[in-house]
């Protein structure tokens, strides 16, 4: 059924095929109460994407006049009487309503109560071995029935499925994978080897530096990160203080969604976490730092989503969790209740709308699996290639992170022998370079854990193309033809189809060093081994949290919020400015074209590898002062 077969592909496939049902939450947990996080329509999303790219336009008199929550409320969000009337039908029920966001009711009650108002039947699960992302018991429902209450103004219900499912954007170099140590060089100058490059290489390299020179820190802005582990802040304040950044002890926060995702744990992913707050809070050292940390579910993630924007602390957003879209649009596969009430996307849509009308700006991880991303949780060979790619990456109002691999050469010695592989210019991550080592080693790539390795990047099939990718060249539509098959049954099973020639969201937007083999060290300790430092890391997990901290750069250099910075990427290169200098300055992006995700090759201008390319973070500074900000 079509349940078990998301559950079988889903990150979470191996806790729910091992998984004991102990029945009915009232009974297997009668204590137990139950949570979910309704998201309503807003009154007019075409009236907000209007006021949003005016928001956005120079020549507009709305130009970065952003809204405040109380004023996107008043205008936008569902009218009190819609709230009163949901509120009311479901106190009826016997459940307690509480507005979290400016379209999120919390409702909460016993199991029964809450079952029978949304129709579902949702039982307890103890997973017999190890635990998944560091949960051994979660619910989830078995089957649908009629909801005792009228639901007609909700169009999501959240919450009724724990179980986690969310990957961490974070690639860590396998053993076999590993270049000699010492032996990689093109590093920047006075700098570390790739593989072993922390926040001050990347600086050099993006020409970062020139703003430092200026005494721009990053003061007066905030990051948040939003994840779904918790971490070890004294590992970010030791990897600061030892690339010798001082940096205020006061300036990290954590916020708990949800009561927060417990302990930290490798499991979980807290290696995720910190090197979020390490790499944003590196870049930006002025910058304060706020950590929205919640469980790894849908419920946690939307919640802190919620928490995030709705208290608008936060100048600029960083996510680097995510999982293949096409969970989220079937979601009410995994969480019957009635009809279309269970499209996150839609949730996740109105709330980075949100964001970006107040000014907010947002990153997220585009994924390491090239182009194929849904095959990360589906491996092959059992399930089918599939061109894919992730959410909320996917999403409008979100700019979403590629990764390149910086020039480099690599030594390897495989089988005794001594390989080099040279990379001789910045390209696309994708590691099919390594098709030659793996070929020393006897190795397919998939069998070597190369493909499909790489920065994520293609056409999204459910979240149509937004309107600053209208008119870009390169713009791409979903091939014809995707379906994930499982090979596994006999008769093949057809599990999930993506919609051919759909004209969809396009990413990423923009890229940066990603690769692990030219990556990070990350100062970690470790649920298991201890603190270490941790050397060739990589992920687009690095990528979104250095844009974020290079915006809190930006917001202080300009003065002021910067808002989506996807039409700044755009603007530039619509009016021919992306690619070429002005005056002493540079240009502020530089393209890429070698390489490619496995699915799609990078190219002069805009492409689905690396989006329109990378940045000249001082070139770009000086571009938006010149053109974007009056």
């Amino acid at each position: 059924m079509l349940v078990t077969a998301l559950a079988a592909v889903a990150s979470s496939g191996a806790m729910a095929a091992t998984a004991q049902d102990l029945g009915k939450v009232e009974q297997a947990a009668p204590a137990q109460k139950l949570t979910v996080t309704l998201a309503l329509n807003l009154r007019d999303r075409d009236a907000a994407t209007r006021y949003l790219q005016e928001a956005h336009s120079p020549a507009s008199p709305n130009y970065h006049k952003f809204l405040t929550p109380a004023e996107f409320r008043a205008r936008f969000a569902p009218s009190d009487a819609t709230v009163a009337r949901v509120s009311t039908r479901l106190q009826a029920a016997g459940l307690s309503v509480k507005r979290i966001g400016s379209a999120l009711l919390q409702v909460s009650g016993p199991a029964a109560t809450v079952q029978k108002a949304f129709g579902a039947e949702v039982h307890v699960f103890q997973n017999k071995t190890t635990a998944q992302a560091g949960v051994s018991r979660y619910i989830a429902p078995v089957r649908a029935g009629t909801p005792s209450v009228d639901l007609s103004d909700v169009q999501a219900v959240i919450g009724l499925d724990s179980r986690p499912h969310f990957r961490p954007h974070l690639r860590q170099l396998p053993s076999h994978l590993q270049p000699a140590a010492g032996k990689a060089s093109g590093t920047v100058t006075g700098g570390n080897a790739p593989g072993q490059w922390t926040v001050t290489d990347l600086a050099r390299y993006y020409n970062i530096t020139p703003l430092y020179n200026q005494g721009i820190h990053g003061k007066g802005a905030t990051i948040g990160i939003v994840t779904l582990a918790s971490f070890t802040p004294a590992d970010a304040f030791q990897y600061w203080s030892q690339i010798g950044l001082n940096t205020d002890p006061n300036r990290l926060s954590v916020v708990n969604i949800d009561s927060g995702p417990g302990a930290p744990s490798d499991d979980a992913g807290s290696d995720e976490t910190t090197l979020d707050v390490e790499q944003s809070g590196g870049i930006a050292p002025d910058a304060k730092i706020i950590v929205y940390q919640a469980p790894n579910t849908t419920q946690g993630f939307v919640d802190a989503f919620a928490q995030a924007i709705e208290s608008n602390t936060a100048d600029t957003l960083s996510v680097s969790w995510g999982e293949w879209e096409w969970f989220d649009q079937q979601a009410q596969a995994a969480n019957p209740v009635n009809g279309q009430t269970s499209n996150v996307l839609q949730a996740y849509h109105d709330l980075f709308l949100q964001a970006a009308l107040q000014g907010q700006t947002m990153f997220a991880a585009a994924g390491d699996a090239g182009a194929y991303d849904v095959n990360r949780a589906a491996p092959l060979p059992q399930y089918s290639k599939v061109l894919s790619v992730d959410s909320p990456a996917n999403q409008q109002f979100i700019t979403a992170a590629g990764a390149t691999t910086v020039p480099s050469t690599l030594t390897f010695h495989p089988n005794g022998k001594a390989m080099q592989v040279k990379i001789p210019r910045e390209r696309a991550w994708g590691w099919d370079y390594l098709n030659g080592l793996c070929q020393a080693l006897g190795k397919d790539p998939v069998a070597c854990g190369t493909f499909p390795v790489g920065g994520g990047g293609g056409v999204s099939g459910f979240i149509s193309r937004p309107f600053y990718q209208y008119w870009v060249p390169g713009m791409q539509s979903t091939p014809a033809g995707q379906q994930l098959v499982d090979n596994s049954q006999n008769p093949p099973q057809v599990i999930a189809s993506v919609p051919a020639n759909f004209k969809g969201r396009n990413v990423p937007d923009i890229s940066m060093n990603g690769d692990p083999e030219t990556g990070y060290v990350v100062y970690y300790t470790s649920s298991k081994t201890g603190f270490s430092v941790l050397s060739n890391n990589g992920g687009t997990s690095f990528v979104a949290p250095q844009l974020a901290g290079i915006t809190a750069l930006l917001n202080q250099s300009m003065g002021g919020r910067l808002g989506l910075l996807n039409f700044s990427l755009y603007g530039l290169l619509a009016t021919g400015h992306a690619y070429h200098g002005h005056g002493h300055h540079g240009a502020p992006l530089r393209e890429i074209t070698a390489g490619d995700n496995w699915g799609y090759n990078a190219h002069r201008g805009y492409n689905q590898a690396t989006g329109v390319g990378v940045p000249d973070v001082a070139n770009l500074d000086a571009a938006l002062h010149r053109y974007f900000w009056f």
